[in-house]
């Protein structure tokens, strides 16, 4: 009878990998008992994995091996268990006190068409009906059992997927199987119909905020503001100390958020299937702010290619120009406006996040020797540094518009303003009022706030129903003053007696229903309410 050997014994990820062969049975298996305590005792105190691919033949003399190590050593598993191997563990009541994985069929994707790929892992077809996740990480297993989890958590959710139904083994890694019959990516759909561009945009969108508007338990899910903190503590030896130091405050600013986030969200973790748009590769899914997923997506379509164009024909499928059009009109429609102001301010928002990560990404690969990787390294650097100098906070509305206190910039103060006002009832006349003290207001700040040197304003429209109400918040960080304090001009004397200037604010008051001052967190905040 053919006896057992150990083919190799190794120390992987903090836990013991003996890999066994042939037969354990009564002729040998107090040698082999031997032999494995032996390893043990050598190994220390880790945990202990049997790789059992090779394993033939078990009886209960092997049991009784299995059984003691078990008292003795409680973390024991067995991986890659042959099918009767398996039976003979489970009937034996083997498979309830520890983890037993069977073995995985083995299938290739030698000559398969790649139809995504993600930080973890890369999709393929393997025939007109299935496809093949293949993860990165060789010990995969934990990152698969996670993604099934979290992908039955967002179907339950109402978040439209596919589950994977088979577990692979793919070379020296491991892939997960799913069942996507004749399914086409998004980034398939644009690159071979480009007037579809816009149905692609609006289908894109409309799953986006289906997934930003889903409410996920708590514990469940991963919290991305943890992660990005992560990477921005990573960049405090790598940046000026008061760019990390200003990096680190604006994540740990962004504000709790218990809705889901994809955290890959491109145009090839996207599915056309029988008219049915599908969510894919769901291992990213996390909870936060949605200012973290438009970093990824803007990664994802811009950030990764900027100095490299070609990049993204190889990643996405089509060109720069189109993943760039692509980009600009999700932007537009998630955030439902046309303001370039609006646009470019929370762009960079999330190229903050964006950048982040990528300087991380190209540290951390140590590549920074390659003249490519090198001028990548500065470039995002730089830009990084630039963009912190703008901004007081990573989050974002579609209320609020961030714009320098500058005069050149009222035009799309207004702009911004009136956009909301269309959606109300509100008369010509309480436009134009609106305009007039939104616009003396905005001037005064730009003139007054932070001369001789320069600053940000926001304002945010606010606009409420039964009454209907607007209420304009603008909020700078330039010298406190409280405009409602200064005395209203004397309108009763004749023109050669009145002074010039001061009415400006007297027409605020006059024209609103409510105007307050506040000067907070080293704010000054001025409301306007107009009931319409």
């Amino acid at each position: 009878m053919m006896g057992v050997f150990i083919i190799k014994s190794e120390i992987k990820n903090g836990k013991l990998f003996i890999y066994l062969s042939g037969r354990i049975d009564s002729g040998n298996s107090q040698n082999i008992e031997r032999e494995i305590i032996d390893i043990i005792d050598k190994a220390g105190n880790i945990p202990l994995v049997f790789d059992a691919e090779a394993l033939e033949y078990i009886s209960s003399a092997g049991l009784r091996i299995i059984l003691r190590l078990k008292k003795k050593e409680p973390d024991i598993s067995f991986i890659n268990v042959s099918l009767y191997v398996y039976d003979v563990l489970e009937t034996t009541g083997f498979t309830e006190i520890m983890t037993v994985e069977k073995a995985y069929r083995v299938v290739s994707v030698d000559g398969c068409e790649e139809i995504g790929r993600g930080s973890n892992g890369t999709i393929y077809r393997l025939n007109r009906d299935m496809v093949v996740k293949v993860y990165r990480n060789a010990d995969a297993l934990e990152d698969i059992r996670h993604e099934r989890e979290v992908a039955r958590l967002a179907l339950i959710l109402g978040i439209p997927t596919a589950i994977s139904y088979d577990v692979v083994r793919v070379g020296d890694s491991y892939g997960s199987v799913f069942e996507l019959l004749n399914a086409r990516s998004f980034s398939e759909i644009i690159a071979q119909e480009p007037d579809k561009i816009d149905w692609c945009v609006n289908e894109y969108v409309s799953m986006l905020k289906k997934i930003h508007s889903t409410t996920v338990p708590e514990g469940t899910l991963p919290d991305m503001k943890k992660i990005a903190l992560s990477w921005a503590s990573f960049l405090r030896d790598y940046l000026p100390k008061s760019s990390s130091t200003k990096l680190i405050s604006l994540v740990e600013a962004v504000p709790a958020n218990d809705h889901m986030i994809h955290g890959d969200y491109h145009t090839k973790n996207l599915e056309l299937q029988n008219d049915e748009v599908l969510l894919i590769d769901m291992d990213t899914l996390a909870v936060g702010d949605p200012i973290f997923e438009l970093a990824s997506m803007f990664n994802a379509f811009i950030g990764f290619h900027e100095l490299d164009h070609e990049n993204v024909k190889r990643f996405q499928g089509f060109d720069f120009e189109t993943s760039t059009e692509f980009w600009k009109k999700v932007l537009r429609l998630y955030l439902g406006t046309d303001n370039e102001s609006k646009l470019k301010e929370v762009e960079d928002k999330a190229r903050i996040i964006g950048y982040t990560r990528l300087i991380r990404r190209i540290i951390r690969r140590n590549v920074t020797s390659s003249a490519k990787e090198k001028k990548e390294l500065e470039y995002h650097t730089a830009q990084l540094i630039s963009l912190l100098d703008k901004y007081d906070s990573l989050v974002f509305s579609p209320n609020e518009i961030i714009v320098e206190a500058d005069v050149s910039k009222l035009d799309d103060i207004l702009d911004f303003i009136n956009a909301h006002l269309q959606k109300t009832s509100c008369l010509p006349k309480e436009r134009m009022q609106i305009a007039v003290a939104a616009e003396e207001i905005f001037v005064n700040i730009a003139n007054y706030a932070y001369a001789p040197s320069k600053g940000n304003a926001s304002v945010r429209v606010e606009v409420s129903q039964k009454p209907v109400t607007v209420t304009l918040t603008f909020i700078d960080n330039g010298k406190p003053y409280d405009p409602l304090k200064k005395a209203d001009p004397d309108i009763t004397l004749p023109a050669n007696e009145r002074p010039i200037g001061g009415l400006g604010i007297f027409m605020v008051k006059k024209t609103m229903d409510d105007v307050n001052y506040e000067y907070a967190d080293g704010k000054n905040i001025l409301r306007l309410k107009k009931n319409i």
